[in-house]
């Protein structure tokens, strides 16, 4: 069991910065890979950025590439989300996820925990 919890959600204005972090507790062994996903009203759940389990390799959706930063503090219990340069089309309710794969994915099949999601809203 892993349990997840995300924080850094808010408000700003488009072209603003946001940092998500995420707390993960229980059996979060380095056979998890970490990831974030997020949600819009009436799309589907699309991944951002995950972190391979080890915590060296990392993948980006495009939407994310050159705009959003993931980490960790080192040993996997705190995950973050740097965001720069949003936009309204960022705005979405952002989950933080494990999975059990050992390399960096965002297939929504490899992720079986989930936290409660923080929501992020970009004005114009």
């Amino acid at each position: 069991q892993v349990q997840l919890v995300e924080s850094g959600g808010g408000s700003v204005q488009t072209g603003g910065s946001l940092k998500l972090s995420c707390s993960v507790s229980g059996d979060a062994d380095n056979e998890y890979c970490l990831g974030w996903f997020r949600q819009a009203p009436g799309r589907e759940r699309e991944g951002v950025a995950s972190l391979s389990s080890g915590g060296g390799d990392t993948y980006y959706r495009n939407l994310a590439k050159g705009r959003f930063t993931i980490s960790h503090d080192g040993a996997k219990r705190m995950l973050f989300l740097q965001m720069n340069g949003l936009t309204p089309e960022d705005t979405a309710l952002y989950y933080c996820a494990a999975g059990g794969s050992p390399a960096a994915t965002l297939r929504l099949s490899k992720f079986g925990y989930w936290g409660q999601g923080t929501q992020v809203t970009v004005s114009s």
